[in-house]
């Protein structure tokens, strides 16, 4: 089935919205609880929810999908407590610099694993993205654990874009983001284990933060970058997804927790410069970078 060449753009774009509204949010929880405990118990949620809505899908994967899901979903799934315990660290703003850095490390992966030419307007685009990324986040910033952590846990996320570009394929978005599911939530349940198993969130408002953060930022984001990445190349949707930053200054903006400044205006206007630009790339540019990111392995 065809789309419109806009919609998995805008799918990843409601995606990012909703991302981009978790930062505060998470910090707030795992101050109160472990991050490994939070984590585990958000993508349980996330996973058990997805196995009751798409049982037929998982099952339709057979053994080669169900091996990547579970691949898919262990590197999503260190990359996930990677950055939460950096985040624990360092401000929001700075662990979503550190964390976009993943349009940076997309392509280089995309290049050095599966031997894909990237235009010169993807280059261009990917230094505008990390610009815009540096003024949006940055004000002053000494590189500590922290930031060494969230570093670490954009890689892992770049390598979860890229290969999802590569085994993501059409009609199999809900069975591949299940087991996916699945495997973050055993990723994060073992490294529980050191303090003896995941605690629950200490009050209804953790509660409802971790439901929010299982079932919409969680099962629904994550079936919606599956399903939108069978559909463009891994390097243009790590684009696309430099827009959470920009998601965030506006939640912090219209919730009250920052003040609109000249450095979010101009961050927010290259990071969406860079999306635009990769929007109107033109399709003989494009076409090879989609050809070898659906190409099957």
């Amino acid at each position: 089935m065809s789309y419109p060449r806009t919609l998995p753009t805008l799918g990843l774009l409601a995606m990012t919205a909703v991302w981009g509204s978790t930062f505060v949010l998470i910090k707030d929880v795992v101050a109160r609880m472990p991050v490994a405990d939070f984590l585990a118990v958000r993508f349980a949620v996330a996973a058990l929810a997805m196995l009751v809505l798409f049982p037929r899908q998982v099952w339709r994967l057979g053994r080669t999908g169900l091996a990547r899901g579970f691949a898919l979903g262990v590197i999503y799934g260190i990359g996930q407590l990677l950055q939460t315990w950096g985040l624990q660290l360092i401000a929001p703003s700075v662990s979503g610099f550190a964390t976009g850095m993943y349009v940076v490390f997309t392509p280089i992966l995309a290049t050095l694993l599966l031997g894909q030419r990237m235009a010169g307007v993807v280059w261009v685009a990917v230094g505008l993205a990390t610009a815009g990324l540096a003024l949006l986040s940055l004000n002053g910033v000494s590189v500590d654990m922290g930031v060494w952590l969230t570093l670490a846990s954009a890689i892992f996320y770049a390598l979860h874009i890229v290969l999802l570009g590569q085994w993501s394929l059409h009609g199999e978005a809900f069975g591949l983001s299940a087991v996916q599911m699945v495997a973050i939530a055993l990723v994060c349940l073992v490294a529980t284990l050191p303090h003896g198993g995941p605690m629950p969130p200490p009050d209804r408002a953790a509660w409802l933060g971790v439901l929010y953060m299982a079932l919409i930022a969680g099962a629904g984001a994550m079936a919606m970058q599956t399903w939108a990445q069978a559909h463009m190349p891994a390097t243009r949707a790590a684009i696309v997804m430099t827009t959470e930053p920009v998601f965030a200054a506006a939640f912090a903006v219209a919730f009250g927790r920052d003040v609109l400044s000249w450095r979010m205006l101009a961050g927010g206007a290259l990071v969406l410069g860079a999306m635009y630009l990769v929007e109107l790339m033109p399709r003989r540019t494009e076409a090879p970078i989609a050809e070898a990111a659906h190409h099957e392995v």
